[in-house]
């Protein structure tokens, strides 16, 4: 960074430094681990020695600890593309079925909030419409943190519930579908030139649960992208100076994902991904009853541990899948 005309093209200096930070995280992060491995070497050695079951064990317990470690570290490692280091935006739409649907997109919503926080990440709900009846419409959230969207771009696709209904009086059997999308949050490292002229930017009243300020100012805002036609909207906060803030955000990532598809030569693939919420589409099956099954399609990793996996525990599916690809 002191050579001479390293910051001549601000651009260019901007990625050699976030290059330079990702390594000295990755570097520092595996002195830690390495250092760990010794200490607990040495430990073993003198416990050992001296004949402690008790230390022992609870060598063994840290020794599987650091394993799972080390292997997470070395998993972040294979992500490089630059979006993968980013937060993520995870938005979330039921298919047809009413409020059956409506519910499972909710189910969804919660699954995906408990994961981030056994995470670690910082979670924020940007955007929410609620049911008529239950569950939601649509949401949006925002996943804070290193690679959350690494991570959590295999989950996007059409998600299958198979259950007995709640809201079904003679309770019969239901089959409901939900999207999910996966966006990166972009940062000055990740640039996306947008001419303000080329966004539309509508406001309007927020409709559904709110409070009193709903239907009496119009602090919902709607962003279009004219010449892509993208649309982004967010209407959760009652300030519309931040709902215009959260909205610009999610705009942002779509539209990087659609250039994205373009530099690839692959100007259909953003689309493409977003499959019919329907019968066949799905890339993961959720099976309630008769039996309890969570199977993704894509790797054929299943396991019957169904309230697990509604709490979160997904590192199964989105490990096998990003490992797989």
């Amino acid at each position: 960074m002191a050579a001479p005309g390293f910051w001549d093209d601000p651009e260019a200096a901007r990625r050699i430094i976030a290059e330079m930070k990702d390594v000295k995280d990755w570097v520092e992060s595996w002195d830690e681990l390495d250092k760990c491995w010794r200490d607990l070497a040495e430990l073993h050695e003198l416990a050992e020695g001296d004949g402690d079951k008790g230390v022992l064990e609870e060598i063994e317990r840290d020794a599987v600890k650091l394993a799972e470690e080390i292997g997470g570290l070395e998993f972040r490692r294979m992500m490089s593309d630059p979006a993968d280091r980013k937060s993520a935006l995870i938005t979330i739409h039921p298919g047809a079925g009413g409020t059956e649907s409506a519910d499972w997109a909710q189910m969804l919503m919660r699954m995906y909030i408990r994961w981030a926080e056994r995470k670690g990440f910082e979670v924020e709900i940007l955007d929410l419409l609620e049911g008529e009846e239950a569950g939601i419409r649509s949401a949006t959230i925002e996943v804070n943190g290193p690679y959350a969207y690494g991570y959590l771009k295999a989950e996007s696709g059409v998600h299958r519930l198979v259950r007995i209904s709640p809201f079904d009086s003679q309770k019969r059997r239901h089959t409901s579908f939900a999207s999910v999308f996966v966006y990166p949050e972009l940062d000055d490292e990740i640039s996306i030139e947008v001419d303000e002229a080329d966004v539309r930017i509508d406001t309007f009243r927020a409709s559904g649960a709110g409070g009193q300020h709903v239907n009496k100012t119009s602090s919902a805002v709607r962003m279009t992208h004219l010449p892509t036609g993208i649309v982004a909207q967010c209407q959760n906060e009652r300030s519309q100076h931040k709902n215009r803030a959260n909205c610009w955000k999610i705009l942002m990532g779509r539209l990087y994902e659609h250039h994205k598809a373009e530099e690839d030569k692959k100007r259909q693939a953003l689309e493409d991904t977003k499959k019919p919420i329907e019968w066949g589409s799905q890339i993961r099956s959720y099976v309630f009853q008769p039996y309890q099954l969570v199977k993704d399609h894509r790797t054929e990793i299943e396991t019957p541990n169904v309230d697990w996996v509604m709490d979160g525990d997904i590192d199964l599916f989105i490990n096998g899948y990003l490992t797989r690809n």
